[in-house]
């Protein structure tokens, strides 16, 4: 099948890229379930069949997200080498091939060699992957496109958490990662050769499926300044990485600690409706932002405020001295309304504050450097528990640095007009 037979028709109303869309909302539901989800499940199954110390399998997990970061800052020469859909379809292999790892490793540097394919596959299907598969068929819709397909991440949860579980259960753990992992790649394979194969030059349609540019629109702005010498010199670039970190570090920690801080109240089921009510909000949260953010908001203030909603969420958690359930539930909801768009609020701002040219690699850079920052983030969170003495100190610390990322969005305002 040729690009050309499967371009719309005149006056088609189904633009291609919508399909685009789906599609990399698939990728994110296996990227994440396998690649970010997956791995505190893997630990627990590790650690209990090999008898290891959780402080072993646990710096495994540090290993898996830290080497994402390395590979994650060069996907945007990969993407140009070899093209979205091979490198999408190889990330799929490879992680496919890690958790396998995690799995049969009967020796720790085993276990640690699987960790370098899982965290170099999911990145090829983690936050920059998806920003690659979808912004060249959006501009003006892009907050909403990106938004359907970052959805995928919060669903991979909802589904894979429980799968995980579930499967390891019934067959273990090696028989579960091979068939979790090859249905992935037979999945992904297809998607690659009949959808991410296909660019908007290539079909002949420009951004949106519009006939020309629509004018006042939130695209890049036309003749945007690059970037001059090293990115980090950038105060534009900084205040977003820093924001994007130190946002996401808060964000990884609380999500790793809450359940066992909601126990005591909720009892383990509780706990679990309430952290899947935290993920349907989750998805709630980064849709009403993308379809109803105003064409012409300051995406940096979007971001500032989405983090405040979090802080009220940690506020309201604090006052709940970990008994009041209606202040619990409230918690959960209002750092669940944010938890999207912590990570789709930052390629939203390089589309306005970087050349068009530029976006693929700003994204890449700032999502590797979260990606560093929150890998420490439950270690992090657990010593502010031991050493706080109480949920109180987790929810100010937490709040805190939620109140600095805030800071950084703002402090990089209009920053991209003086470059």
């Amino acid at each position: 099948m040729t690009q050309a037979s499967i371009a719309p028709p005149p006056g088609s109303q189904r633009f291609y890229g919508w399909t685009v869309v789906w599609a990399a909302f698939v990728v994110a539901v296996f990227g994440w379930g396998l690649g970010f989800y997956g791995p505190p499940i893997y630990l627990q199954a590790v650690q209990e069949s090999r008898g290891w110390s959780v402080a072993l399998v646990s710096a495994a997990v540090t290993v898996h997200f830290l080497f994402g970061a390395l590979v994650v800052v060069n996907l945007p020469r990969l993407h140009a080498c070899f093209g979205i859909a091979l490198v999408t379809l190889g990330g799929a292999v490879l992680l496919a091939l890690g958790v396998t790892g995690w799995a049969v490793a009967m020796q720790p540097w085993q276990l640690f060699l699987a960790t370098l394919f899982s965290g170099a596959g999911w990145v090829a299907m983690g936050a920059a992957g998806i920003n690659a598969m979808v912004s060249p068929w959006f501009a003006r819709r892009r907050p909403a496109a990106l938004s359907m397909a970052y959805n995928g991440a919060s669903v991979g949860g909802v589904i894979f958490s429980p799968l995980w579980v579930a499967l390891i259960a019934w067959g273990g753990f090696v028989w579960a990662s091979m068939v979790v992992g090859a249905g992935m790649v037979l999945i992904i394979a297809w998607l690659a050769f009949q959808v991410l194969r296909h660019t908007p030059e290539g079909m002949g349609l420009l951004p949106d499926g519009e006939a020309a540019p629509s004018p006042g629109t939130s695209a890049p702005v036309a003749g945007i300044a690059a970037l001059r010498g090293s990115p980090w010199r950038d105060r534009a670039f900084v205040t977003l990485s820093l924001g994007m970190s130190l946002g996401l570090f808060a964000q990884i920690g609380l999500i790793a600690h809450l359940f066992s801080l909601l126990v005591p109240a909720l009892g383990a089921t509780g706990a679990g409706l309430a952290a899947g009510m935290g993920t349907a909000a989750a998805i709630a949260g980064r849709t009403l932002v993308g379809w109803w953010m105003p064409a012409g908001a300051d995406r940096r203030v979007v971001a500032a405020l989405n983090y405040g909603v979090q802080m009220l969420g940690c506020l309201a958690l604090l006052l709940a001295g970990g008994t009041e359930v209606a202040l619990l539930l409230l918690g959960v909801l209002l750092i669940g309304l944010g938890i999207g768009n912590a990570t789709s609020m930052p390629p939203l701002i390089a589309q306005v504050e970087f050349s068009k040219a530029e976006v693929g690699r700003v994204v890449a850079l700032v999502t590797a450097t979260a990606q560093a920052s929150y890998a420490f983030a439950p270690a992090g969170f657990g010593l502010v528990r031991e050493w706080g003495g109480e949920a109180g100190a987790f929810f100010v610390v937490a709040a805190g640095i939620q109140a600095v990322a805030a800071l950084c969005y703002l402090r990089g305002r209009g920053a991209f007009t003086r470059r």
